[in-house]
Parts: C-alpha cells; structure tokens; sequence
C-alpha cells in the first residue's frame, strides 16, 4: 500500500517562552521539524504532509524540499482537525501516517513496524511503556492483545490508570477509512477540540484492528514542549549518536560529553577524546585521534592523523600524517597533503599546503597555495586582503620562511628560496635565493619614553 505521511507542525509552543514557533526549535543543530521529515524520508513515502499554522512562513522557509506539500491549519482546533486539513491531498488507496514536528526522535525501522501493521481493514498506533505513566493516555486491550480503546486519565478507572502502557499519538490507518473517522469527529469535550485518539474508539467500533506497537524506549517518543524536555532530547539524541559510533568501533572516552550534529562516517580505531562536536558531514579515516573540546564541521581527515586539543576544522581535507593544532584554526577551502603540520594559534584559510610542510606556531595563511616540505615560521602572515579584493601566495617546495614574516600578495615565493626574519616581501622571492627585507636599525640617542602625570 503506497503510504502518506502526515506531520503535524502548526503549534505555537508556549511553554517555549520564545519568539521562535516550537518546531523550529533547534536539536543537534537543526529544527526539530527537520528530525521528522528526515525520518519520514527514510521510509519512502509517496508524499509528506505538513501541517503548519503558527509562523507558517518561518516554519516553511526554514524546511526546504519539493517533496513536501504544506497543508495550512489557520485555527488550531485539535490533532484530528489537524490531520483532517492535509486529508484532501491523500488519495483513498493509501496508508497514512500521522508523526508530529514536535517529537524528534523516532527511529524509521519503529515506523517501518508500524506502517507494516495497518492494512485496508487495520489501525496500526505507537505506544510507550512509562515507569510513571501519569498524565498519559492509557492503552487498553483485550485479551488477545488488541486495543480495544485509549482512555484519558482523567475518565480512566483505577485499575485503568495502572496500566503502564500509553499512547503517543502516532498511529497508521488506511486513508480511506481515517477519512470517515475524522469525518465523524465531535468537539463535544472540555476544550472543544476535535481529538485524533477519538478515531481509534471509531476504528473498532467499525470492526477494525487495532494494534499497538511499543516503541522500544520512552526516550523515541519524548514530545518537546518546552526548553526542559528540549534539553532531555539532547541528551537523548546525544546518547544514541554516541552508542551508534561505539557499536561502528569508535572509541569515545565519555559518551555523554560527545555531541553529533550531522552525518558522520569513521574508519577503524578512530578515539574521539571529551567535548568533540561534530557537525555537518564529518569523515574521519583510520586511527584518527580528536583531541578534547575539538570543533570538526563538514571535514575530512584521512588516516592517522591526529587533530589535538581546541582546535577547529570546518570546511577542509586533511591527508594521511597530519597534525592539527593544538588550539589550530582551518577555515573553509583547505586542502592538507599527507604530513602537513598546522600548530599552535595558526589559522588557514582557502590554502593548499603541500606534502610534509609545515606552519608550527601563531601564523596566518590565507589565499595561499605552499608547496612541499615548506617550512613556514612563527608570526608569519600572508597579507591577502587590500580591503577590496583577496589575493593569492604561492610558495614553491622547499622554502623556508623565516618567523615574522609578512608576504604581501599577490606575492611568490620561489621553490628551495629562504626567507629572512622580519622581512616584508612585496615582490617574487628567486628560487634557491637568501631574500631579506628589513630597515636599518637605529637606537636615537636622548630618547625618553612618556611618562604619565602623578595622581
């Protein structure tokens, strides 16, 4: 059965206490909407519904893909009047699922689970086992396991309100007959809203079944209301990233102090020390080793290399041998050959630095291309902005470039060329060439330095 998936996504979210409409709240990074729709994604549906109501051009501005078709709910009267606004655009044949913008965390094989369930004479809904179900809907069945009706707390018996099972509100359902059952809603309750958990007691009473398919832990349907349960999502979300890597062969020195924010691929014996974030699409190759409080965002480091402690590589490809600060800065655009060494307070940028060089300390290197086996020394700057324009450094294979240096581009520096301290070079450097570029030195005689007029 060809399915639809239906995301409700029109809630402002109060208890947020934010200018922010709730499913724009962010979670490793991104909106908890685009969790979901992630999610949804991943099980191949024929279309994705959203639902959207409170700041609808924010929410769909912030969503991008021609895959998704918005549905307005201009008041917001409930779960099933809701669903009911992206109904005219499912088609009778298909099955429906109904997921919500505000909880991130479902797993698709859960879905999967799910959506295999509900047939054309079948309602398929996700529960949770809670330790305290208080506050929930609890899931009634019957004696063969089926679910005969949800019941809200407040209507709930005793021996009702003991059972530890309740609904989350995700449920699959063929189109057709949801269509019917939404149809047949009353608003005849203390808030006046039409309710989607209504539709179950509609479903067997029709002559349905109804299953319940327990999600495997509470944390996949944690629903986030406010910044509280925002933060325990994090963690949530933090622990799973973390468990995944570990089971892949990452060592992870504290799992509760790693933080994934994107799509991460590792090779063998990769060993991520604490407070690493890694965001974006990361590629770490074998026997990598990041450091503590490392920051690597859309990046490659090939194998063996090593990125030490508070350094941050956004944007860049690092070879295999390489070494990466401590407290080292790549920006955007960098390309590392095998070997390269990048240290202390040095910040790249848009360069390519060649095999087995190597800029050690408090140095700046942008717009630059640096052959191999280049050494580049402390306090250099390649001056590449004349506050207009950027312009580019070449550096040819085995040049030394003294410490204080500042190379003025567009500038070049020719291959086996020594540079030395202090200079500031404004014109091409000659390959094998001793070039040094510095003022004469004078000591003024009866110079007194200012002094500052006692208090």
């Amino acid at each position: 059965m060809p399915l639809s998936v239906v995301i409700l996504a029109a809630g402002q979210g109060k208890r947020m206490k934010s200018e922010l409409p709730k499913v724009l709240q962010p979670l490793a990074g991104r909106p908890l909407l685009a969790h979901v729709v992630a999610t949804a994604r991943a099980l191949g549906p024929e279309a994705i519904h959203v639902v959207h109501g409170h700041g609808a051009g924010e929410v769909r501005a912030a969503i991008a893909g021609g895959d998704i078709r918005w549905a307005l709910q201009a008041e917001q009267k409930g779960t099933g009047h809701a669903v009911a606004q992206a109904m005219p655009g499912v088609p009778d044949g298909h099955a429906v699922l109904v997921l919500y913008g505000d909880v991130p965390l479902i797993r698709a094989g859960t879905l999967r689970d799910l959506v295999a369930r509900a047939g054309p004479k079948s309602l398929a809904l996700l529960s949770a086992r809670l330790a305290d179900p208080a506050g929930y809907g609890r899931v009634v069945r019957d004696a063969s396991g089926l679910v005969t009706r949800v019941v809200e707390e407040r209507d709930a018996s005793p021996a009702e309100r003991a059972i530890a099972e309740i609904n989350t509100g995700v449920l699959a359902a063929p189109a057709a007959r949801l269509r019917g059952w939404l149809g047949a809603l009353r608003a005849d309750n203390a808030q006046g809203e039409y309710y989607l958990t209504d539709c179950i007691r509609a479903a067997v009473q029709d002559g349905c079944a109804v299953e319940a398919v327990v999600a495997a832990t509470p944390a996949e349907v944690l629903g986030v209301n406010d910044k509280v349960q925002l933060a325990e999502a994090e963690a949530a979300h933090r622990a799973n990233r973390a468990a995944e890597l570990m089971r892949a062969g990452v060592t992870v020195v504290d799992p509760t102090r790693l933080d994934v924010r994107g799509e991460v691929a590792c090779g063998r014996d990769v060993v991520l020390d604490v407070n690493v974030i890694l965001e974006g699409k990361v590629r770490l190759g074998d026997r990598v080793k990041v450091g503590a409080n490392c920051v690597l965002r859309d990046c490659e480091i090939g194998d063996d290399s090593v990125v030490q402690l508070n350094s941050l590589v956004e944007g860049s490809v690092a070879g295999r041998h390489c070494v990466i600060g401590p407290f080292a800065r790549l920006r955007p655009g960098n390309r590392l050959a095998d070997g390269v060494h990048v240290g202390n307070f040095v910040e790249v940028k848009n360069s390519e630095l060649g095999a087995g060089s190597k800029a050690n300390h408090l140095t700046y290197l942008g717009d630059s291309t640096v052959g191999a086996q280049v050494n580049v020394g402390a306090g250099t700057v390649t001056c590449n902005y004349d506050g207009a324009n950027k312009h580019r450094t070449t550096i040819g294979d085995g040049a030394f470039i003294g410490s204080g240096t500042m190379l003025v581009a567009p500038v070049s520096v020719g291959e086996g060329a020594t540079i030395g301290a202090g200079s500031t070079i404004t014109k091409p450097a000659p390959a094998g060439k001793l070039t040094v570029e510095r003022s004469r030195q004078v000591t003024v005689a009866g110079w007194k330095r200012p002094e500052k007029a006692p208090k």
